[in-house]
């Protein structure tokens, strides 16, 4: 609700400021392969390329680029151009105070008891992970990147797919059913499971709704401080 319109609502201004800068023309570059490559989708928007001829052209070619990231959002894509644009847009607003990253209330304590009895925490997102580090970098309870033992995102696998369980269980070097992992989505908590992974599913405010058989199924939880896991110590 705060991140993804952000990105609509500032992508132009963003790439006026930034134009002449060597990462957002590499951003451009790459959003501008993308475009190529999704040609023949229907709707695809392209990116003509920068002859240097004037400013109209310049906002022409901006607009372009615009167009392109809005109906790539609108259409929930993932690229890895989408996703580095986004990157470095939500950087930018991260550092300037435009955006922190809201954790809710018992996350921050729950960690921090975790961490103590000797438990290891780490985050797998379909955020990159320069994004996650962003979000937990600039929170509402501060810089709270020392909480966490390391990143994932889908450089490792999708989120349903189980295989990506087992590479993070193998990259952590922990037996998958030492693990248990938090989510809000039932398709991702069976693919964990599938890799014999303990899973429980989160209930929060604006979360989509579960069905009577996945609620009867999950074991649910809708704070932190329902989870009571043997020390590790």
């Amino acid at each position: 609700e705060t991140l993804f319109p952000y990105i609509k609502d500032n992508v132009k201004e963003y790439l006026r400021a930034h134009w002449e800068e060597e990462e957002c023309q590499r951003d451009v570059g790459l959003l501008r392969k993308q475009a190529q490559e999704d040609a023949s989708l229907d709707g695809a928007v392209p990116i003509p390329v920068e002859s240097g001829s004037g400013d109209e052209e310049l906002e022409r070619v901006i607009q372009a680029v615009v167009d392109n990231v809005h109906w790539q959002m609108a259409l929930d894509r993932k690229t890895t151009a989408l996703k580095q644009l986004q990157g470095h847009m939500w950087r930018a607003a991260y550092a300037t105070g435009h955006v922190k990253g809201e954790v809710f209330e018992d996350v921050v304590p729950a960690i921090r008891k975790w961490r103590e009895a000797g438990m290891k925490v780490y985050i797998y997102s379909s955020g990159s992970v320069e994004a996650q580090k962003l979000l937990f970098g600039y929170s509402t309870e501060g810089d709270i990147l020392e909480l966490f033992d390391g990143h994932f995102d889908t450089k490792i696998g999708p989120k349903v797919e189980s295989e990506s369980y087992r590479r993070i269980a193998a990259s952590i070097g922990c037996a998958t059913n030492n693990i248990l992992f938090l989510t809000d989505v039932p398709r991702e908590a069976n693919a964990a499971e599938e890799a014999d992974t303990h899973v429980a599913v989160v209930i929060r405010p604006g979360n989509a709704g579960l069905t009577d058989d996945e609620k009867s199924y999950y074991s649910l939880i809708s704070s932190f401080t329902e989870l009571f896991l043997p020390s590790s110590t």
